[in-house]
């Protein structure tokens, strides 16, 4: 697989780089009071620690214009694709290490389908503050490839969203078919069959190779 820049125009499509955000002291609170497990990856949707930052006040007002967000956090190791996800509102992915985003189209779901060849692959740097567009395919980050190997490194990345998304899943009864594949609250997520989110009841909606950056 190809890995490409988020500072490319190929990027365009999924998202942007947002600049003008002082971000060092929010790493550095994410570095101090987070985990990094060496054979997992874990996932916080609002950490107070770093809501508590100005920068994160500047977010919801600059950012989102405005709405209320949290400020969390997916930290670890991990290579593979297993799953992809959208939300109703942008996501701001900002690392402390480098780390790959693999991401897809919405418009290329078909009836709960998506074919994992049209996945692309970006490489972000640390430091850089980087806005998923809601309309954008993505999931739990990814291990930085340098050179053809994959970092043993792991990565801590800050993740933005709009206040309660991926909390409990409201309940709800079934008007439009895509309704069967809300994971969580603001969370429409489709699996591929091979990952853990397919056995615990995740839709199976991901055809083709389960991508795996380290045999890449």
């Amino acid at each position: 697989m190809v890995i490409k820049s988020v500072f490319s125009h190929k990027f365009e499509k999924y998202g942007k780089v947002l600049k003008g955000y002082d971000v060092k002291d929010l790493l550095a609170k994410l570095d101090e009071v987070t985990d990094l497990p060496a054979d997992a990856v874990i996932y916080e949707p609002g950490l107070a620690a770093l809501e508590a930052l100005p920068v994160a006040k500047e977010f919801s007002t600059n950012a989102y214009g405005g709405m209320p967000i949290q400020v969390g956090f997916c930290n670890g190791n991990n290579t593979k694709l297993n799953c992809l996800e959208w939300h109703i509102g942008s996501e701001l992915n900002i690392p402390s290490k480098d780390c790959i985003l693999m991401l897809g189209s919405l418009q290329d779901v078909k009836n709960g389908k998506f074919d994992t060849d049209l996945v692309e692959a970006f490489y972000v740097p640390a430091g850089t503050v980087v806005q998923v567009y809601e309309t954008t395919l993505h999931y739990a980050p990814c291990n930085a490839v340098r050179d053809g190997e994959v970092s043993k490194e792991g990565f801590r990345v800050i993740i933005v969203l709009p206040k309660d998304t991926n909390t409990a899943k409201p309940e709800l009864k079934e008007i439009d078919a895509e309704d069967k594949l809300l994971w969580a609250r603001n969370k429409w997520l489709i699996a591929h069959p091979d990952s853990s989110e397919a056995k615990q009841g995740a839709f199976v909606g991901l055809i083709g190779k389960n991508i795996d950056l380290s045999k890449n």
